[in-house]
């Protein structure tokens, strides 16, 4: 099984991807590093990635998916997935109930903006917060878990955690 855990940059895909993985003992990879120089460039920048950006960027997070599936490993992985047809292609095309789960970390503009204020070392210009809000199509029920950031780190994986062991 692989799962994805998704959000806004600030939601804390990282951390709780992380401790998910520790928790589930497997692998985690976090999706950004399937980025090119030139797209960390421009977000460093503040500039918002499109598409065209994005696709190279989901068509190598779906390789690393298709290695660990390949194996037979349950992996996590974090990324933004912030539209449908990004989650379709992460998913390789197969419906939402597949081997590769969503978990849409979710939370406020305001709570979002604290938490990037007051991160340091990463490319993200926090000014493409609400670029990243406007792209966002949030998943419904049938595509992905939702997890509210209001939550403690440990309280929401013991949440998907109880999540998966009842799906």
């Amino acid at each position: 099984m692989i799962l994805i855990v998704m959000g806004v940059s600030g939601a804390g895909k990282t951390r709780i991807g992380e401790l998910l993985a520790e928790r589930l003992g497997c692998s985690f990879l976090d999706g950004d590093i399937f980025h090119s120089a030139a797209n960390k460039e421009k977000m460093a920048h503040g500039i918002a990635l499109t598409d065209d950006d994005r696709w190279p960027w989901l068509a190598a997070i779906r390789a690393a998916i298709e290695v660990k599936e390949r194996a037979g490993e349950t992996a996590v992985f974090g990324c933004s997935s912030l539209k449908r047809v990004y989650r379709d292609v992460l998913r390789g095309g197969v419906p939402p109930d597949g081997s590769v789960r969503f978990v849409y970390l979710k939370g406020s503009f305001e709570v979002l903006r604290e938490r990037l204020a007051a991160r340091s070392g990463h490319f993200f210009d926090p000014a493409l917060l609400q670029s990243q809000l406007d792209t966002l199509e949030p998943p419904g029920d049938d595509e992905a878990w939702t997890v509210s950031i209001e939550l403690t780190p440990e309280a929401m994986v013991d949440q998907i955690v109880a999540r998966l062991s009842t799906s």
